[in-house]
């Protein structure tokens, strides 16, 4: 390893842009409802922003992921930088809808890029074991970023400072990384044997690959669907929507960081399939709960979708390894990409059980409440559909691990 590099301040910078990535996020749900008041939104139109964010990193990765070895993580992060610097300064200074689109794009690609340039220079960076080590202690900082933001925007707000300022805030941690990285050596990329960007591509073409592309979009949409739209949907529930984003997303940064090991160990399938009953049944109770049960509920909603990302991503590496850092990185992307395609379906369904709570005769708290609970019970179709996916992936990969020992045996 080259002496030169110093290791330790690209990491810490590195977690300092994914702490941007993530406040980002908890933020946005954060200040959705402003945002709605301020510029005179519906939830359809909500959630064509939201859409914009989770458009944008997908297309980073597609443009950043294959470039990473023609221009190094260098150049990608400072992109990241940019798009991030750019996103975050349009979004305080919109003007309206057509503004915060293109910002909340820009910083999407931001969230994205850094991505395509953390992973795998961590990776060039350390060798074996280690690797793995300091992956997961990177990507800890994820929902440990949620959990910083969610907790930022709740006290500002509670404090009456608006949502320019709670943006402005991401600005903090964006500086800190662009100021870790100012002037440093990046590593060079490890271009090593194995199998080709064609060979890659061809075995993404299999059945099972194909298979969790599906379910990976509807894992991911399971996860971000309730935790972004948190604000619009249980802001009437009788409990505070940012501590319940800051528990939940809390609660899988802890899950994550010690007891990834552990289910390394076990059957993938098996915890896939465990994970999708508990989620269905924690966005079920979620849906039905108000007051200090909306907090009871989302641990158990947290405790289901806290190894979705990671089990889906290992499975791959694990079962398709012929796909390659290829067929890992648009697996993520597919998770992306599906959850901007669903935020103006979200948003259309809040908006249509508005009108029928309206039709009711509720009004005021008890038509957002209500509006919010059913759509709530809408998004239950996206883990239960995994439950009997999952179901029958367990089954069958049981058999092909059968198979495969007697033919050892033989």
């Amino acid at each position: 390893m080259d002496t030169s590099i110093n290791r330790n301040r690209l990491f810490v910078g590195s977690c300092f842009a994914l702490i941007t990535t993530a406040m980002a996020f908890a933020i946005r749900a954060g200040v959705l409802t402003q945002l709605g008041k301020e510029f005179a939104l519906n939830a359809t139109e909500l959630g064509y922003v939201n859409q914009m964010a989770f458009l944008g990193f997908p297309i980073a990765m597609i443009i950043g992921g294959p470039l990473y070895n023609a221009l190094g993580p260098k150049r990608i992060a400072w992109v990241a930088f940019a798009t991030h610097f750019l996103g975050l300064v349009m979004t305080i200074f919109a003007g309206g809808f057509w503004t915060l689109l293109l910002s909340t794009f820009f910083v999407g690609f931001g969230n994205g890029m850094v991505e395509a340039a953390c992973n795998p220079m961590i990776a060039d960076m350390y060798d074996g074991n280690v690797t793995t080590k300091m992956l997961n202690r990177f990507h800890m900082w994820f929902p440990g970023g949620i959990v910083i933001g969610s907790l930022v925007s709740k006290f500002m707000t509670d404090a009456g400072l608006g949502w320019q300022a709670q943006i402005g805030v991401i600005l903090i941690p964006a500086a800190i990384y662009a100021f870790y990285f100012l002037g440093q050596k990046f590593p060079a990329s490890k271009v090593e044997g194995g199998h080709s960007t064609s060979e890659n591509l061809k075995s993404m073409l299999s059945p099972l690959y194909i298979f969790m592309l599906a379910c990976m979009a509807l894992t991911a949409i399971s996860e971000f669907g309730p935790t972004q739209w948190v604000g619009p949907i249980l802001g009437r529930a009788g409990a505070s929507p940012m501590l319940i984003l800051a528990l939940v997303t809390g609660l899988m940064a802890v899950g994550r960081y010690f007891a990834g090991p552990i289910v390394h160990r076990l059957n993938p399938t098996g915890v896939l399939w465990g994970s999708a009953v508990i989620t269905c049944l924690g966005i079920f109770l979620m849906s039905r709960a108000t007051g200090g049960m909306v907090y009871a509920s989302a641990v158990i909603f947290a405790i289901g979708v806290c190894y979705f990302w990671p089990t889906m991503v290992g499975f791959v590496a694990e079962y398709l390894p012929r796909t390659g850092a290829v067929g890992m990185s648009i697996i993520g992307g597919m998770g992306m990409f599906s959850t901007s395609i669903f935020q103006p379906i979200i948003g259309g369904w809040l908006d249509n059980e508005k009108a029928a709570a309206t039709a009711r005769n509720l009004t005021g708290a008890d038509a957002e409440l209500a509006a919010g609970q059913a759509t709530l019970g809408y998004m239950t179709i996206f883990p239960a559909i995994l439950i009997v996916a999952f179901g029958i992936l367990y089954f069958v990969m049981r058999k092909r691990s059968a198979e495969h020992s007697k033919l050892q045996q033989a």
